[in-house]
Order: structure tokens, then C-alpha cells, then sequence
């Protein structure tokens, strides 16, 4: 069964605890720990030792799962702590950026080396290191995210698949997902207003308030089978505890609802 999350970071005012409240409250089965540096580190990979009791503390008394972490770095040194401490808490997932610029193929060979060499120290902690496409990186649509499937065959590597990103890459979600469904093992979800470069003020993220066709791509992760993570990630400004939890519980609810028609909740 598909198992919905919402990356903390949506709650970076918050600690993680009251994240993992409001969080559950929504109707979501897990979270996405954030440990994004500048906006909020949850997690705390450096210092792992300092949160781990409070994580697991926040947890238990919850019952949400521990789905995914997200560093969106490739700093071998942060990552390498990140899958370290994913491996001791439980978290399956740590989604990293994709680097580089978009156009420069000497950036993305850059990009694909850093990858596979991390893919490598992922398998050691039998933790699945996932990229998505980004807009203005190396790997930023879907040629560049083929490629990138292509080069890293690493079993312990998979596909991040953020639909807002490919919507502003001028694609369209719903027909971009099956040809990267195969490898995919994470889903970063949002809605996007207008084609970009941003996706919009965060209420705008909500699922169902932008422009994407989220249902074709729900409708395209169950017709491929998916069965993994699927996280809201919205980004912007600090918000109130009522304004985030009004995003997270809107996208529930309608993430819900399309996966229900759909059979696949």
C-alpha cells in the first residue's frame, strides 16, 4: 500500500515532536524527517546522538512511520552521517539533490559520479539513496533522469519523482511518471501555480490548489504498481502551526481521496 507522508520541513518553526503531532492529527501514516541545512534540520545527521531519543520519543507516542529523511546535499561527509543515522533510528530513504547546472555536461558527469559513489556507501548501510530532478541542476527532467537511471544501476539507488519539478521543466507529470516508474522509490508531491520558477507561495502547494493534473499522476502510480513513499514537501517562508497544518491536512485528504478512487488506498 501506498504510505503517505509530509516532510517536516513544512513545520521548520516547529520541533520535530510538534511536527509529528500535527502531522499525525492530518491523517497521514508517516513522516519525512526533515535534515535540510538553512531551512530545517530535524534530524540532525552531525549530531544525530542530541535528537534520536526525542525522534523515537515523538514516534512512539504518534504511530507515525519513520518513511524518509531528506539532506538534498551530496557532501559526502553529511551524507555519509545521514545514512548512518538512518540506519540506527529505521529510516529506509535519504533523498539527496541532484548538483550541477542544467546544460553543462560536464557538471552532470560530475553529478553521476558523486551519485554512484554515494549509491555505494548507501548499499553499506542497506539504506536506498534516492535523486530527484531538479529544476536548474544537472538532472532536471526526464532525458536527464533516464540518463541517470542508466548510469547508476546500483540496487541500493532509486528515483525521487517530484512532479511540480518536471511540470516546470515544461512536461507533463502524469505522462513523465511511467517512464521512470520502474525505478522509482520515493515520490516528492506538491502542486505548482503557473509553470515557475518557483512552485508558488506555499498555500499554493496544496495539493489540488495548482495546476498540475495531480489525479493523471496518481492514476499513473497505480497503473505502474508503486508501493513506496509518497511525502509532501512544501517549501517558502516560516508558517504558523494553523497555516501548515491547513496544508498538510487539505493534501491528505485529497491525496486520500484520489488514491481511494484509484484502489490504491
Amino acid at each position: 500500500m501506498i504510505k503517505l507522508g509530509v516532510n517536516s520541513v513544512l513545520f521548520k518553526k516547529y520541533s520535530f515532536a510538534e511536527a509529528a503531532r500535527a502531522i499525525k492529527q492530518a491523517g497521514y501514516d508517516g513522516v519525512e524527517v526533515s535534515a535540510l541545512e538553512g531551512m530545517v534540520d530535524h534530524l540532525m545527521p552531525t549530531n544525530f546522538s542530541s535528537v534520536k531519543a526525542d525522534i523515537k520519543a515523538a514516534i512512539e507516542e504518534t504511530g507515525l512511520e519513520l518513511l524518509s529523511t531528506e539532506v538534498a546535499t551530496q557532501d559526502r561527509d553529511r551524507v555519509k552521517a545521514t545514512l548512518e543515522a538512518c540506519a540506527e533510528i529505521g529510516i529506509p530513504v535519504v533523498n539527496i539533490g541532484p548538483g550541477g547546472k542544467t546544460g553543462d555536461e560536464d557538471s552532470y558527469k560530475q553529478s553521476i559520479e558523486s551519485i554512484s559513489a554515494l549509491a555505494e556507501i548507501a548499499a553499506s548501510y542497506k539504506v536506498t539513496l534516492c535523486c530527484k530532478a531538479h529544476v536548474g541542476c544537472a538532472i532536471w527532467d526526464t532525458p536527464t533522469t533516464l540518463r541517470l537511471m542508466e548510469a547508476v544501476q546500483n540496487p541500493w539507488f532509486g528515483i525521487d519523482m517530484d512532479p511540480s519539478h518536471v511540470y516546470r521543466a515544461g512536461e507533463k507529470p502524469e505522462t513523465a511518471l511511467p517512464a521512470v516508474i520502474s525505478r522509482t522509490k520515493h515520490i516528492h508531491i506538491r502542486d505548482c501555480k503557473g509553470p515557475g520558477p518557483s512552485p508558488g507561495e506555499p498555500a499554493l502547494q496544496a495539493c489540488g490548489r495548482g495546476d498540475i493534473d495531480l489525479f493523471g499522476y496518481f492514476k499513473a502510480m497505480a497503473d505502474g504498481k508503486y508501493s513506496g513513499p509518497v511525502c509532501l514537501e512544501v517549501i517558502g517562508p516560516e508558517l504558523d502551526m494553523t497555516s501548515a497544518a491547513i496544508i498538510a491536512a487539505e493534501s491528505c485528504g485529497y491525496m486520500n481521496a484520489c488514491l481511494k478512487i484509484l484502489g490504491a488506498r
